[in-house]
């Protein structure tokens, strides 16, 4: 099979800068297989050997991978790959490059001649330099390595420590909440802590925050998972005990019915649906907690009860009225914990294109609050004008504080 020119160029380009460390990825778009959108292929170190990565995102959101390792691919294996894209756009460190098919079969490569002469022009030094940003850019330093025990009995690694490719999202979330639970510290408590998990499904936040302060903080733990489900109950139970985390204790029943026989320093709570993430602010809010870490999932009450006219011309729109309602419930339960003596603020769980639940509701108690303060009584002013405005002032239930 004969290839043109251009598409070998672009080809010789793309590994010239992966041998040099300096590729940050090339886009292939105008696929000929038309249940595919794109592919982007950047430098990875697949085990140890360095790699071109190329990820297939299809049409039905699905994405698959597959690897080249580098020193095996030459310029006419690439066009290989290579020629069933009518477009390609080379990006790296040193400059870009852009490859183009017509219908008709005509190419062009753009921009190839200043990145040749800039690949051609690096020192052994810049190479170096570009190599070692290369390892930054390619690694996120995450708290968990995925060599964790509990990552493998939750079936997020596996037994030599490499993460799933479907389970990369949850390690990045869970690595994300470690985090933030780091950034939290100076207001919890310094040698034993009190830790409860409401709602907690199957629990990779309870596992890995208890990992956090017993393992890596070498702190004494005490902790607990709540839930509805007797089966989740029951297999968390049994992870606990197979990697020794002796602390960690789940039990199954109503969060509304719990009392903590020991207060906890930190409540957590990941996607408890709907009016379960106010069920666990109230408690958390009533236990005084020091620190309150909350992702809720789905908003419908305040999509139920808002009846606000100024707001009718976004209401009128089923879609744009639960975004309304979304942003609306988390701000009133943010205005809500502030009248109970807390700091609040949100912060992003992870990207949004892994999920689009990823807003943390985050709340730090102040030190000597007094809710007969003139700033209590503010806040839950603020609260309750918000509340009226939406609601029109009905007496709504939906929020059970």
């Amino acid at each position: 099979m004969n290839y043109d020119e251009s598409l070998i160029k672009i080809s010789s380009l793309i590994l010239r800068c992966a041998s040099q460390n300096c590729l940050k990825k090339a886009v292939f778009s105008k696929p000929s297989d038309k249940t595919l959108l794109k592919v982007v292929m950047s430098q990875k170190q697949i085990s140890g050997v360095p790699s071109l990565q190329a990820e297939f995102f299809h049409k039905d959101n699905k994405v698959t991978h597959k690897n080249f390792a580098i020193d095996t691919l030459t310029s006419q294996l690439l066009s290989d790959f290579a020629n069933d894209y009518m477009q390609i756009n080379l990006i790296s460190a040193l400059g870009e490059a852009e490859y183009k098919r017509s219908s008709s079969g005509r190419s062009v490569v753009l921009g190839d001649r200043k990145l040749e002469n800039a690949l051609s022009s690096q020192t052994p030094t810049e190479k170096a330099e570009n190599c070692e940003l290369f390892e930054n850019n390619r690694k996120k330093k995450y708290i968990l390595s995925g060599s964790e025990p509990f990552l493998r009995e939750l079936e997020v690694a596996d037994e030599n420590g490499r993460v799933y490719d479907k389970k990369q999202s949850k390690f990045r979330q869970i690595n994300r909440f470690l985090e933030i639970i780091r950034d939290a510290e100076s207001k919890l408590p310094s040698s034993r802590i009190r830790i409860c998990d409401l709602c907690c499904g199957k629990s990779y936040l309870s596992f890995a925050a208890y990992h956090y302060f017993a393992n890596v903080r070498k702190m004494e733990v005490s902790m607990t998972g709540v839930d509805l489900k007797p089966d989740v109950v029951e297999r968390c139970n049994e992870v606990a005990k197979a990697v020794g985390f002796d602390g960690l204790e789940f039990i199954c029943m109503d969060v509304n019915d719990y009392e903590p026989e020991e207060l906890p320093s930190l409540v957590i709570s990941l996607h408890a649906c709907d009016i379960a993430t106010d069920i666990v602010l109230c408690k958390a809010a009533d236990w005084k907690t020091d620190v309150i870490l909350s992702t809720p999932c789905c908003h419908h009450e305040l999509n139920h009860s808002i009846d606000c006219k100024e707001l009718a011309f976004i209401t009128e729109h089923s879609m744009l009225r639960q975004k309304l309602c979304d942003a609306a419930t988390d701000a009133l339960r943010l205005c809500r914990l502030e009248a109970e003596g807390y700091s609040t603020s949100t912060v992003e769980l992870i990207d949004p294109n892994d999920t689009p639940k990823n807003v943390m509701l985050r709340a730090y108690r102040k030190k000597n609050f007094d809710k007969n303060s003139s700033e209590a009584k503010q806040a839950l002013q603020k609260y309750t004008a918000a509340k009226n405005f939406l609601c029109g002032g009905k007496d709504t239930s939906e929020f059970h504080f």
